[in-house]
C-alpha cells in the first residue's frame, strides 16, 4: 500500500498581475493558507519520499511552505515537472504509475481541474463519508487530499484509492 497526498496550489495573484500565467505568484493570503496547510501536514505526519511539482511560480512557491515548515524530516526526492503544469488527470496518473514500488508515499503540487478530476476518479463514486462529500463539492486553492492507494503505484486507477482525509484552508485557519 501507498500513500498519495495531492496540494493544489495556494491563492495566486490575478492573471494580468504577471507576464503569463505560468508565472504567476501567490498572493499573501496564498502564503498564509500554504503555511497553514504546510503546518497541518506537519501535525499529521504527512511527509513523503517524492514530490512532483509543476514548474509554474504558483506551485513552486506553495511548495517553498513547505520546505519553511519542516513538513520531513529526511529530505524527500523532489522532482520540478514542466508537464504538471495545468495537468490532465491522466497525464497525473500516468506520472504516478512510473514511481517505482519502493516508494512509499507521494505528494503532488499541482493545479485544477487535473487535480479534482483525479481525486475523483480514483477515489471513486461519492459515498457518504464526510470528507469524500466535501471533496466533489470543490478542490480549492490550498488545499489537500491525502489518499491510500491500494493498489501498485503501475495500476493506479478508478477506484484505486480510498480518500483518508480532506483538509481546505478554511479548515484551519
Amino acid at each position: 500500500m501507498h500513500q498519495l497526498i495531492l496540494l493544489r496550489h495556494a491563492k495566486a495573484a490575478p492573471a494580468n498581475a504577471a507576464p503569463s500565467d505560468h508565472d504567476r505568484p501567490l498572493t499573501d493570503a496564498g502564503r498564509q493558507a500554504a503555511a497553514a496547510i504546510a503546518t497541518a501536514m506537519r501535525k499529521a505526519g504527512l511527509a513523503p519520499d517524492v514530490v512532483l511539482v509543476s514548474t509554474a511560480l504558483r506551485t513552486q512557491q506553495t511548495f517553498a511552505e513547505l520546505e519553511t515548515a519542516g513538513v520531513w524530516d529526511e529530505w524527500p526526492n523532489i522532482d520540478s515537472l514542466p508537464v504538471l503544469y495545468m495537468a490532465s488527470p491522466n497525464r497525473i496518473r500516468d506520472l504516478l504509475r512510473e514511481l517505482p514500488e519502493t516508494v512509499r508515499s507521494a505528494l503532488v503540487v499541482g493545479h485544477n481541474p487535473g487535480l479534482h478530476d483525479l481525486a475523483l476518479a480514483i477515489s471513486g463514486p461519492a459515498s457518504s463519508q464526510p470528507d469524500l462529500v466535501r471533496l466533489n463539492d470543490g478542490f480549492p486553492t490550498a488545499a489537500m487530499a491525502e489518499f491510500l492507494v491500494t493498489t501498485p503505484w503501475r495500476r493506479l486507477g478508478a477506484h484505486g484509492a480510498t480518500l483518508q482525509r480532506f483538509i481546505k484552508p478554511a479548515d484551519i485557519v
